[in-house]
């Protein structure tokens, strides 16, 4: 089941909210702790024909009841009495409120400073308790976080267990929640009207991850999370699997302990990942990294599974040199000339390694002068201060960091530097477009848009992944 968390605070306003959450839902969180004056529950749970579950939290556990805990409790023995499908009352209240009709108990146990050690004292505490389903919340920054409240939700226990990650990785657990079968996961009804901060709507759930697809045989497939691009990729991945007629979906990561992100993968049962090309890098230290993937940069977008070995792999440079060509550009077009790299981050350093192996004359530059020096000693390109970049004689331009903005302010690129013929490689909007691609049209230059690079990345890994090419 998904069960939609619906945040109030006008009583005027909640039949609303409720009537719209009951047409995406299977159950409905009615959050009490949002109400700027006390509603009445009897009332609300009539208004749907949805079950609903009742919670009332502390700002401790996440929530944001302004009064005084005896009103709290008040409030949540009253909710009872309305007789909702389920209500959630904290571990530590729980025992000094009985049951009451046919109101089932959600006993919650929160931790939002570190995850829980000692979990199965916890169970022992919500049995006793008289609990008919324990919740158990904390923090899921990353997947090292994440882990521990997955193994409480899968194993198999006396008492159901649904789990609510609280953090950048809370998606993640959604939908590992929902192929481990839990008994509902969490989502907002949309954005901006989230129960807490990160919880990811019912639209990115169906639309951007395919939730409704997803089933205890998935197998799922590994984006590195921490950029925007995450959504369009899953979208089309999931597309083109679901027109293949695969039960593959992607999930997205966001990696902790790298060291013990390979042991975790294995569990999950993924044996490739797709890295957002801005990315800061790194995932290059659980590889054996492959001639494709450029070690001094720390740079790869594509990771797969050989045996028990990982291999990293980089596409962004063939998917750049494929799209110059479709724009008018010679085969060699990468190997001719003066090439300006903008950035200092894997990405950068990257491009400017690979455009120095295929015979261009390579300068790097960064807004921060001293970043950029080590990034172009690192690969053997030539620095530039940013204050001087105006003044060389430039072939190409490739903005590789979306600190880079288009502008005349400090720290900017003026885009006075684009001449007509000259090529711009514009990633910093990736894996849309920019400024630089609008300023790059009007003064004629040969562009490289970021959505072009992400189109034709997006059908060579593809090509990589399944040895078939993207459906159009």
């Amino acid at each position: 089941m998904i069960c939609i968390s619906v945040t109030p605070e006008s009583r005027t306003l909640a039949p609303a909210d409720l009537l719209n959450a009951s047409r995406q839902c299977d159950l409905i969180e009615l959050c009490l702790d949002h109400f700027l004056k006390e509603p009445n529950v009897a009332e609300l749970i009539r208004s749907i024909e949805k079950p609903v579950l009742v919670s009332c939290r502390r700002p401790k556990d996440g929530g944001h009841w302004q009064g005084t805990e005896e009103q709290r409790i008040t409030l949540l023995r009253s909710a009872i009495v309305a007789e909702p499908a389920y209500i959630e009352l904290d571990l530590d209240i729980a025992p000094g409120i009985p049951r009451f009709g046919n109101t089932k108990r959600v006993i919650a146990y929160t931790s939002l400073n570190r995850p829980l050690s000692r979990i199965d004292d916890v169970f022992e505490k919500c049995y006793q308790a008289k609990a008919d389903i324990v919740k158990v919340t904390w923090p899921t920054e990353n997947l090292d976080a994440a882990w521990p409240l997955l193994a409480a939700v899968t194993q198999k226990r006396e008492l159901p267990v649904v789990g609510q990650g609280m953090g950048h990785s809370g998606i993640t657990f959604s939908l590992l929640g929902k192929r481990f079968q839990s008994p509902w996961i969490y989502a907002a009804l949309e954005k901006g009207m989230e129960a807490f901060e990160h919880q990811p709507s019912i639209n990115e759930l169906k639309e951007d991850f395919s939730w409704d697809d997803i089933d205890s045989r998935t197998q799922f497939f590994g984006i590195v999370s921490g950029g925007r691009c995450d959504a369009v990729t899953a979208r089309t991945l999931n597309a083109a699997f679901r027109s293949m007629d695969r039960n593959i979906r992607c999930l997205p990561i966001i990696p902790g302990d790298l060291k013990r992100l390979p042991r975790m993968l294995a569990t999950l049962k993924i044996n490739a990942l797709i890295c957002d090309p801005l990315n800061p890098g790194g995932l290059n230290e659980m590889t054996t990294a492959s001639g494709e993937a450029n070690s001094s940069s720390g740079y790869a977008d594509l990771l797969m599974q050989k045996g028990d070995r990982w291999t990293a792999t980089s596409t962004i440079m063939d998917s750049i040199d494929r799209v110059g060509q479709q724009a008018g550009g010679s085969p060699d077009w990468t190997g001719r000339g003066s090439v300006l790299i903008c950035g200092h981050g894997s990405l950068a350093k990257h491009l400017a390694a690979e455009f120095l192996r295929r015979g261009a004359a390579v300068s790097l530059a960064s807004p921060s002068d001293n970043a950029a020096s080590a990034a172009a000693k690192s690969v053997g390109a030539r620095q530039a201060s940013w204050a001087s970049v105006y003044d060389l004689r430039i072939d190409t331009i490739a903005v590789a960091a979306e600190e880079v903005q288009c502008g005349s302010g400090r720290g900017q690129l003026n885009p006075g530097i684009i001449r007509e013929r000259m090529t711009m490689v514009d990633l910093s909007g990736y894996p849309g477009d920019s400024r630089f691609a609008e300023e790059s049209r009007a003064r004629g230059a040969r562009l490289i848009s970021g959505s072009d690079v992400f189109q034709m990345q997006m059908r060579l890994q593809f090509r990589k992944l399944t040895g078939r090419d993207l459906p159009v």
